[in-house]
């Protein structure tokens, strides 16, 4: 059985960290990135996974 991983997404554009999720290790090996709305920048952004 896989164990999900806390996973924190940070901001590409001012590379502040503003959201943390979780994901299954099993179903993807590489890493996550969502378009999120980034607090510091005041838009949508990329969010990438950090470790």
């Amino acid at each position: 059985m896989a164990k999900d991983d806390k996973v924190i997404l940070a901001c590409e554009v001012c590379m502040s960290r503003n959201y943390t999720t979780h994901r299954s290790k099993k179903n993807s090996k590489e890493r996550m990135e969502l378009r999120k709305y980034c607090p510091k920048c005041g838009r949508v952004t990329l969010h990438k996974e950090t470790k």
